[in-house]
């Protein structure tokens, strides 16, 4: 029996540590199949239209008029939007943090009614399909799953003064990445009460964090080093840089 998921790939935020909405950047001379060029959301959006189990996509974007929905579409390969088969893309403005562009997704989400959804960062373009089995695997299994890499250095814990406080042993911290997976709408019940808690200040860091305080348990799964999120204009330098030697040397 066929399981309803949807997904949702956050594009809603300013890019002001880049200057630039990143994920409208041109992913170095890459084009789709239609010969557009490629675009950073659109190299994403790809890559979870692949995925035969995700039936809707939901991308938030900006408020800001120049960088809403018509760019957002812009920036995606047409065929995504005239397709008739699954899955389907859908948009929603996005609220002033990233916790609250997804609630404006889940909430749109509600009227569709998925049984589970992924949270996807639109600032990974190199999301393989296979991670995103992988998620999808473990979250029907355990209603929550993220994928998780291991960290090469020795992490430590500071105060607010820079001091030292714990020592933590490296093989039980990693870090996160996405698409992180939910039971809907568990998930979208718990960003209603983060929602609320982030009244007195609170902030959360991604959805994983906001499912633990609300729900129960997450699980992790292998990440992948490829999937690698564009902060700074460098980033996207280096990674597109990677991509064409890789390519390179396989001789493709």
């Amino acid at each position: 029996m066929s399981v309803s998921i949807a997904a949702i790939i956050t594009a809603a935020g300013s890019s002001s540590r880049i200057g630039v909405k990143k994920e409208y950047r041109l992913v170095g001379d890459k084009v789709d199949m239609e010969g557009k060029p490629l675009t950073v959301l659109g190299k994403a959006a790809l890559s979870f239209a692949a995925c035969s189990r995700i039936e809707t996509v939901v991308i938030t974007v900006p408020r800001d008029h120049n960088l809403g929905e018509i760019a957002a579409r812009d920036s995606l390969p047409a065929r995504l939007l005239r397709s008739r088969a699954k899955p389907r893309f859908l948009f929603v403005q996005g609220g002033p943090t990233r916790r609250s562009s997804v609630h404006h997704a889940l909430s749109l989400l509600k009227n569709i009614r998925p049984r589970y959804v992924l949270i996807h960062d639109g600032a990974r373009p190199w999301i393989e399909p296979a991670l995103i089995d992988r998620v999808i695997d473990a979250m029907l299994k355990h209603k929550a799953a993220i994928p998780m890499l291991p960290l090469t250095d020795t992490p430590k814990e500071i105060d607010e003064k820079g001091i030292i406080t714990r020592h933590l042993r490296r093989v039980y911290v990693g870090n996160a990445q996405t698409p992180q997976g939910f039971a809907f709408p568990a998930i979208l019940q718990a960003h209603e009460k983060a929602a609320l808690k982030e009244k007195s200040g609170w902030v959360y860091t991604d959805d994983a964090e906001v499912w633990g305080e609300f729900t129960g348990d997450v699980y992790v799964v292998p990440g992948s080093p490829l999937n690698k999120k564009i902060t700074f204009p460098e980033d996207l330098e280096m990674l597109v840089k990677n991509e064409s030697d890789d390519e390179n040397r396989s001789g493709t």
